[in-house]
């Protein structure tokens, strides 16, 4: 007679996707672009009238500077972090803002947590060690969200461990 509840020892009971924190969406990015286009032609038209011309064109490389800055920002929150944890193992994936993708592999009897913790910031850094590796995980992450993965995921990890 089999227990029906029992999870097959390679199914995960835990799984958490890390994602960097934007706090500024997609309509944000356009009502702030908007603004700033505002002011420069405003500003600008003003330079302008008075014979500064130059000075038009500087203000447009600042917002263009700012634009360029924000997409350069909002590519790097493509980079994603999966962890899953099940009774046989612990698997990694770190997603690059490219797209690359780079697999870690542990056993999660051997693999341990280890955790940096400064007293005034909290988390540091978190890394999982075993078989000879370490591979930090959740770097981008704010410290509230440090905090909550690495009880959830500490407890999982005990978890796989008991079972």
């Amino acid at each position: 007679m089999s227990d029906t509840n029992a999870a097959p020892a390679d199914e995960p009971f835990f799984q958490a996707l890390l994602t960097p924190h934007r706090s500024l969406g997609r309509t944000g990015f356009t009502v702030l672009m908007g603004a700033l286009l505002f002011g420069w032609l405003v500003t600008g038209l003003i330079f302008l009238s008075h014979g500064a011309w130059p000075i038009f064109g500087f203000l447009g490389l600042d917002v263009l500077l700012v634009y360029v800055c924000f997409k350069l920002n909002y590519r790097a929150a493509r980079a994603r972090e999966e962890v899953s944890v099940s009774r046989t193992s612990l698997d990694i994936r770190k997603i690059a803002p490219s797209g690359r993708s780079e697999d870690h592999h542990f056993n999660p009897f051997w693999a341990k947590f280890a955790v940096a913790r400064h007293d005034e910031i909290g988390i540091t850094r978190m890394a999982v060690e075993g078989q000879g590796r370490s591979v930090p995980i959740g770097g981008f992450l704010n410290p509230d969200d440090r905090e909550s993965f690495a009880t959830a995921f500490s407890r999982a990890l005990a978890t796989a461990k008991s079972r």
